[in-house]
């Protein structure tokens, strides 16, 4: 990770450790290095960059610095306005774009925000020119003003929006038709998407959380409703259950803030996390015959009841980092189809270079339709362990890790468990804690192996 940037792009509260000025300096160098790089070839004409939002207050802010960056450095700027991170890269892989920027915090509360690079073939931005963007960050690069006819100009291009919604529409294999489907927009960049998509493919739509006012994306503060939860949203999906039962709904799917994320619901009103959707996608595929490789891949906090599901389909896996960069670079090495996390980043590599919260949505109701089961009977067989994980505040990550009576506790436990679990002891990458993760046949047991560890790490002085 780099000095600005991490594995999800430059993030941090607006205006406070990610400000406007940083926008329209990474405005300035891109617009200024894809017109460079189109001149070596001796090409004349101006980069183009696509950029998208969500719906926080401060994404015009960023927009209009990193259009004013762009434009200033000669790069033509094609408007998508507030839309979701996979359209962003859609749009950019299947057009003549040098590159596309995301202006979103995810899942994070409103104040924050983030700018997400996205490369000219879809893909996040590869780290050799995030460090050139953080090198002119830092002042230690001098780049030209663009000057007269050289200076940049910006296109509304809500009709790129236009055609990834048409693009997933095409990619359902059967009417929605007598579908009774909620939707979670989270007051983000699904709001005008999803309920588009699944009203065109002929379902009854029942949709909350789709009225953002820039201050409540992944939000619903003050709501009386039963359904319209506090939060909202992927990461909150309680809302989204109360309103299937309430409803008697077939299935739900909730978003994130830029829909990158989908975490469903079944008809009973249970959740349907990542996880859950790579065992029901991953088998159905592999029921076709097209399961490439015969993999799925997975991080190393998918839980350990889906590995066991995997082991008895008979279903090879793979185990990347956090994150669905790792995730995808793994896909590309290794030619796999379907990859992801258990908070719901889900890639199916033949429709799309990035997690795609709606289109995964899309294949849950593909599976569901064309097998005619449900989601709680398509997700049965596989029995989810109870996990617990507690985040343990040091002084030093890699003194704690790498402390031989921290690691000669996990050993002990990891023996205890056996075939029955598994311990997890990681480093956080964004935060000055080691994470403690325990999954085990009870609940009890998960508790006291983790603070079993958690006692040796308090004992050598570790604690911050």
């Amino acid at each position: 990770m780099g000095r600005y940037f991490g594995t999800d792009g430059f993030r941090g509260e607006a205006n406070e450790n990610l400000t406007a000025d940083h926008a329209y300096k990474v405005g300035r160098f891109l617009g200024w290095y894809y017109g460079e790089l189109k001149r070596q070839k001796g090409d004349d004409t101006p980069a183009k960059i696509v950029i998208g939002k969500d719906t926080r207050r401060s994404s015009y802010m960023f927009e209009y610095s990193l259009v004013a960056g762009l434009t200033a450095s000669g790069a033509d700027v094609y408007l998508l306005h507030v839309t979701t991170t996979p359209s962003v890269s859609y749009v950019v892989r299947t057009e003549d774009f040098d590159c596309g920027i995301m202006i979103s915090a995810s899942h994070n509360p409103y104040y924050d925000n983030g700018i997400k690079l996205i490369n000219s073939k879809g893909e996040k931005m590869d780290e050799e020119t995030i460090l050139k963007v953080e090198d002119y960050i830092d002042g230690k690069l001098e780049i030209p003003m663009a000057v007269r006819d050289q200076i940049g100009c910006t296109v509304d291009y809500s009709a790129g929006r236009n055609r990834y919604i048409g693009y997933l529409i095409s990619l359902a294999t059967r009417s929605y038709k007598n579908m009774k489907v909620g939707l979670d927009c989270a007051n983000g960049s699904s709001w005008m998407i999803a309920k588009s998509v699944f009203d065109a493919l002929g379902a009854k739509t029942y949709v909350i959380n789709a009225e953002p006012d820039g201050t409540n994306i992944n939000n619903h503060a003050g709501s009386t409703l039963l359904y319209i939860n506090t939060n909202c949203g992927s990461t909150h999906i309680q809302g989204l259950q109360a309103l299937v039962k309430e409803k008697h709904l077939d299935v739900g799917f909730a978003f994130d803030g830029d829909a990158d994320r989908c975490i469903a619901v079944d008809e009973n009103g249970s959740v349907v996390d990542g996880d859950l959707i790579l065992y029901v996608y991953g088998r159905y595929l592999k029921e076709k015959g097209k399961l490439r490789n015969n993999t799925v891949v997975t991080t190393i906090m998918s839980n350990f009841g889906l590995y066991k599901a995997f082991d008895e389909l008979g279903v090879d896996y793979e185990k990347t980092q956090v994150g669905d960069k790792y995730v995808y670079e793994n896909m590309v090495q290794n030619g796999h189809r379907i990859g992801g996390e258990q908070s719901g980043h889900i890639i199916f590599s033949k429709y799309a270079t990035t997690g795609d919260g709606i289109l995964t949505a899309i294949k849950m109701m593909e599976v569901m339709l064309e097998k005619k089961q449900s989601l709680a009977t398509l997700t049965s067989p596989v029995r989810i362990y109870p996990q617990v994980l507690k985040n343990v505040r040091v002084k030093s990550k890699p003194e704690a890790q790498n402390d031989a009576d921290v690691q000669a506790a996990v050993k002990q436990v990891a023996e205890t468990l056996g075939a029955t679990g598994r311990i997890l002891v990681r480093e956080s990458g964004t935060e000055p804690v080691i994470r403690v993760m325990v999954e085990a046949e009870t609940k009890e047991e998960c508790e006291k192996y983790v603070d079993s560890v958690i006692e040796v790490i308090e004992k050598k002085g570790h604690c911050a």
